[in-house]
């Protein structure tokens, strides 16, 4: 599954990753991985990706990184910063907006599993 987290700096990206990380049972630190680009995790019996393109320059950068082999179909995929490099379109989309008052979410599924994952919801 592949989920986008789009949003400016500040909105809540990572927090929100760390949300679902707790969720699901993690109880190791979550940090972002704004310099490192990937971290990986196990929680809840699944494989999860954070990554965090921010800092990428280019899709060379990507392709080096080797970062494609993380798509196997076996990961569950968070993606800050999807647009700065060639990854699969979102199952699901997670939009953050700063508010005077705290932040408003919207959640889109874009395809069958995305749509299935928001009616858990």
């Amino acid at each position: 599954m592949v989920i986008h987290l789009q949003g400016d700096l500040g909105a809540g990206k990572t927090c929100l990753v760390r949300g679902i990380l707790n969720a699901l049972g993690y109880t190791g630190r979550v940090k972002s991985p704004t310099y490192t680009l990937l971290e990986p995790y196990h929680a809840g019996g699944l494989d999860l990706r954070h990554f965090d393109l921010y800092r990428l320059q280019d899709e060379y950068e990507w392709e080096a990184a080797g970062f494609r082999d993380e798509f196997d179909g076996h990961n569950i995929l968070l993606i800050e910063w999807p647009e700065k490099a060639p990854v699969p379109p979102a199952d699901l989309l997670i939009e953050l907006e700063i508010l005077p008052q705290g932040r408003l979410a919207r959640l889109t599924g874009n395809t069958a599993m995305g749509h299935a994952c928001l009616k858990q919801l």
